[in-house]
């Protein structure tokens, strides 16, 4: 798998998203992405508790532990590669997660505007 080149929303160095929990599509700690990553796990999102039990409602839990596929759980506050889709979602839906833009890949432009990565900003 060829990754796209590691650059983030604002056109530089795609910085670290979380190594604990490991996360990316590539479980590298960064938000990378390939043309076989059709989830766009793109966004960098610094879960809440209120993006958790709608994400788990839509039918993707991503709080529960599932110890045979090396996961976790997530709690609020943990740093996720999250579905560039599935952040647009929740930001309908009024329940988004934070955004660090510095670790968010540029492919997460594909499909999430950066006007709305901006209204969800982390530092």
């Amino acid at each position: 798998m060829q990754k796209y080149p590691a650059h983030n929303v604002m056109g530089q160095p795609l910085h670290p998203c979380s190594v604990d929990p490991l996360t990316g599509y590539f479980r590298d700690g960064h938000c990378n992405s390939c043309v076989e990553d059709s989830g766009s796990h793109t966004v960098c999102a610094v879960m809440t508790k209120e993006f958790l039990a709608y994400s788990k409602y839509v039918g993707n839990d991503l709080s529960t532990a599932r110890p045979g596929l090396r996961f976790p759980g997530l709690k609020p506050g943990d740093q996720w590669c999250l579905c560039a889709l599935r952040f647009l979602q929740a930001h309908e839906e009024g329940c988004a997660p934070g955004v660090r833009l510095d670790s968010t890949h540029l492919k997460a432009l594909d499909v999430v505007p950066l006007e709305i990565l901006e209204l969800h900003r982390v530092d």
